[in-house]
């Protein structure tokens, strides 16, 4: 697993650097101090982890994963910076990055961190082998019963099986699947046909159950942040703010908490489908 190194401290790049070399399996295959440089060297050296600061001389940190991830989508980045600012927090995962380390820097949390991110890298890559070695055969589709034991296993992980809007939520994508539309690309009122209620009842119900989805996905982020499960639906079925928003709601420190977006949640459940 090859790193690449951004600070504009050098301290900070040989402290890194001795931290992640301590692992036979890892190398540091350059570095930089400025956003500019560092731009143009990973784009010839293409590491596969980059471990990059926030404020840069000359191109910021949340610019620079942007340029890369157009050009090298596959390349992960964790930020490592002192800045607390929520918004700079937000825009740096919306930017594309994996986590945000603050500093001072933990040895604990960095080596946890970069060993998730270097997992979650063997497994794409193992997946994609797979993809190859099987592109040529035609998978049959799954039929209804799957989707359905998938949509309920994925649902049961946010202790969302209870609600009422569950069962909405389950028999409209029964129907997205079947017909093969997204959430988007639908009129509302024509879904809410399907179960045969009022559309604002349909969405009361939806909004009630995701809300217990994204609160009980909250508490687990509280009790274990780098749990796996938290990790791949805060940013896939969820926003992440909103995720951050209500476990600051639980934790006391927001008076509102996090935002339910149907759209979002419907768009990551059924790839959810798909990935299986």
């Amino acid at each position: 697993m090859q790193y690449y190194i951004i600070d504009d401290d050098v301290n900070i790049v040989k402290i890194l650097t001795n931290l992640i070399e301590e692992n036979e399996s890892y190398e540091v295959i350059g570095s930089s101090n400025d956003g500019e440089t560092a731009l143009n060297e990973i784009l010839i050296c293409n590491p596969d982890i980059v471990l990059v600061d926030l404020l840069l001389p000359k191109l910021d940190g949340n610019s620079l994963v942007r340029e890369v991830k157009l050009l090298k989508p596959k390349i992960k980045f964790i930020m490592i910076s002192q800045v607390s600012n929520i918004k700079l927090v937000e825009d740096s995962y919306n930017s594309g990055i994996e986590f945000f380390i603050s500093k001072p820097i933990n040895k604990i949390e960095v080596e946890k961190v970069t060993s998730k991110v270097a997992e979650k890298i063997e497994i794409e890559n193992m997946l994609n082998n797979i993809k190859k070695v099987f592109k040529d055969i035609n998978i049959e589709k799954k039929p209804k019963n799957d989707n359905m034991k998938i949509i309920k296993r994925v649902l049961s992980k946010f202790g969302m099986l209870g609600e009422k809007g569950t069962n909405d939520i389950i028999k409209i994508c029964i129907y997205l699947l079947e017909t093969k539309k997204s959430f988007e690309e639908c009129n509302f009122n024509d879904l809410c046909g399907i179960i045969g209620d009022s559309p604002k009842t349909v969405q009361q119900r939806m909004r009630r159950a995701i809300k217990t989805g994204l609160t009980n996905l909250a508490h687990i982020g509280i009790e274990d942040y780098y749990n796996e499960s938290f990790q791949d639906y805060s940013k896939g079925m969820f926003d992440f703010v909103s995720v951050k928003a209500e476990m600051d709601y639980i934790k006391g420190k927001n008076k509102t908490g996090g935002k339910v977006i149907i759209g979002k949640f419907f768009e990551g459940l059924l790839l959810q489908c798909e990935d299986y």
